[in-house]
């Protein structure tokens, strides 16, 4: 079964110490209100359980919302368990308080859709929709 003939399963994690999290809330009803499932983790997940819930979860995006300013740290460790796990082929992206700067290495570290503060909610559907296969 294709992603075509199936809902669309997104984890939204918010990663370490960020206690910000009205932004997630609202990129997860838009993502909903799409037809995807999401699980959202709550706040203040690691690296270990974000992808654990990936993997339990089987979901075909992991996505993050970063508003503390810690996203690469916490993306590099991530990525090597992503890799672990095999979850190579999943959709990986992350939104919030991303400055320019940072996201050439995002990319690098294989986080492909970089959504910064004050992208539009369609925008994050729309790379959802063209990237699970």
């Amino acid at each position: 079964m294709t992603a075509s003939q199936r809902r669309i399963k997104v984890l939204l994690g918010k990663p370490g110490l960020d206690g910000h999290d009205q932004g997630a809330k609202v990129v997860a009803r838009a993502m909903m209100d799409a037809g995807f499932e999401v699980i959202y983790t709550g706040l203040r997940q690691t690296p270990e359980q974000i992808a654990r819930i990936a993997l339990e979860e089987d979901v075909d995006v992991i996505s993050l919302s970063s508003m503390a300013g810690s996203h690469l740290p916490f993306c590099r460790k991530l990525k090597v368990l992503l890799e672990a796990d095999g979850l190579t082929d999943k959709v990986w992206m992350i939104g919030g308080n991303l400055p320019a700067q940072d996201h050439e290495a995002l990319r690098e570290l294989g986080f492909k859709g970089i959504f910064p503060s004050g992208s539009k909610l369609d925008a994050i559907v729309d790379y959802i929709r063209k990237e699970v296969k």
